[in-house]
């Protein structure tokens, strides 16, 4: 069975109301989990966008909300901490983590940061999302460190996408716009997908170039439950 995460990410907009619907149907269509991000003002210092990206992030004033309305809808949520102290607030409400591409690239080199050592500490699964192979390096095969594969452009195309390694990953990230992309992976083994979800396409959402909407997620999810019976 493939484990699908609906990434909400900023796309919620700070909105309670939004954040439960898209939760809602997350589940609807078939996802086993929801996922936001953490991130304070100095990263997103220099965004066109800051004061709205700031409503999306969860910090102390709201994680027990969102906490309390994925409980509600019966089903699990986690997030990306980009800064340390993201890991703390955290850390009592979710079971697993994820660590974006940027964050995650001192561990090919066999290193961490603050950031990963905090995360590495609570012990929890810790997704890393990757576009080199981990194959080989110090963190291949660690017990809480689970790898996606991911093309770090927002969007990225059906071309842009290299599969030939993807077996030495546990997953896929999906920044493509297209739905094949995520069913091809699960068809080559891959157990975790993400897949970034808007409410709506036709809305100025910040993560709607690399997101699927509700339409797009159902359909996704019902062709990889169909491809995954297929033994190849």
């Amino acid at each position: 069975m493939v484990f699908v995460v609906a990434e909400i990410g900023v796309n919620w907009d700070g909105s309670f109301d939004l954040a439960k619907s898209m939760i809602t149907r997350a589940k609807e269509c078939g996802c086993n989990a929801v996922k936001f991000q953490s991130f304070d003002e100095n990263i997103v210092k220099n965004h066109s966008e800051k004061s709205r990206l700031m409503n999306s992030s969860i910090t102390k004033r709201n994680v027990e909300t969102i906490n309390e309305l994925a409980k509600s809808v019966g089903i699990e949520w986690f997030c990306t901490p980009m800064y340390p102290d993201a890991v703390g607030i955290l850390e009592p409400y979710v079971s697993r983590f994820k660590i974006r591409e940027f964050d995650g690239r001192p561990l090919l080199e066999g290193k961490t940061t603050e950031l990963l050592e905090r995360v590495l500490k609570t012990g929890k699964e810790i997704l890393v999302s990757s576009q080199r192979s981990p194959k080989g390096t110090k963190y291949f095969g660690h017990k809480q460190i689970k790898w996606l594969y991911v093309v770090p452009k927002y969007p990225c195309s059906l071309s842009d996408l290299d599969f030939r390694n993807i077996r030495e990953f546990d997953g896929f990230s999906n920044h493509c716009p297209e739905i094949i992309a995520p069913v091809v992976a699960a068809v080559m083994g891959t157990n975790i997908l993400e897949i970034h979800l808007t409410a709506d396409k036709s809305k100025n959402f910040i993560d709607n170039n690399v997101s699927f909407d509700y339409k797009d997620l159902k359909e996704s999810i019902h062709l990889i439950n169909l491809a995954t019976q297929i033994k190849v």
